[in-house]
């Protein structure tokens, strides 16, 4: 599995999170604590101690040379505006990976998001071999919902308190995508068709959770 890897489509990016991105990392992640924390991981432990971001990123970079994982920053207009992370990833019979993500408020509702996901899963799909991509989300989380739908992920129902989040076991909702599912032009050529027939929206509204 090749690393380090960029995709790009239009003003939206995904290139490797690297060290030097931590004050910016850290500026976002400040600026949206009230945003982010209702879906944010926890430890089940509350006195098991934190990872520094240098930590973080040191981790995932051996996720991703070990082909386990792909740690990337969305870039919009190449500002870095939030993280995706491809993580889980399984070869052999399996052949498959999760995703997970997040976006800073300021940019939400402009299609950043989906956008991301689109080109992760291609890449992961057509380009690596992988077979099928997962998505976990909180039943309460609207606007990761919206995503999952827009891109046509297929819902294959709740898992009971599945992930350690904001403080708590939470249930989420599966979303996946198999190879199979694509279609000639990919997951991000269908969220191009999705676009081109949505009227034109002048003053998105970020009323919603990150997505």
């Amino acid at each position: 599995m090749a690393w380090p890897v960029t995709l790009s489509d239009g003003l939206v990016g995904l290139r490797p999170l690297r060290l030097r991105d931590g004050a910016r990392w850290r500026e976002l992640r400040t600026a949206n604590r009230h945003w982010l924390e209702p879906w944010e991981a926890t430890p089940p432990d509350p006195q098991a101690p934190g990872m520094s971001y240098a930590q973080l990123v040191r981790a995932l970079a051996r996720e991703a040379r070990g082909g386990r994982g792909l740690p990337f920053a969305i870039t919009y207009g190449e500002v870095m505006v939030g993280q995706l992370s491809v993580s889980g990833i399984g070869w052999g019979s399996l052949c498959s990976a999760n995703v997970g993500y997040w976006v800073s408020e300021h940019v939400a509702g402009r299609g950043i998001t989906p956008t991301a996901v689109a080109l992760a899963t291609d890449h992961c799909l057509i380009t690596l071999g992988l077979h099928r991509m997962e998505v976990n989300i909180r039943p309460e989380n609207a606007a990761s919902l919206r995503v999952v739908d827009k891109l046509g992920f297929r819902d294959e129902g709740l898992r009971r308190a599945y992930l350690h989040i904001d403080g708590a076991w939470r249930d989420h909702r599966t979303f996946a995508l198999t190879r199979e599912e694509l279609g000639p032009g990919g997951l991000l050529g269908r969220w191009h068709d999705v676009q081109s027939q949505k009227p034109h929206e002048s003053h998105p509204r970020h009323t919603e959770p990150p997505a």
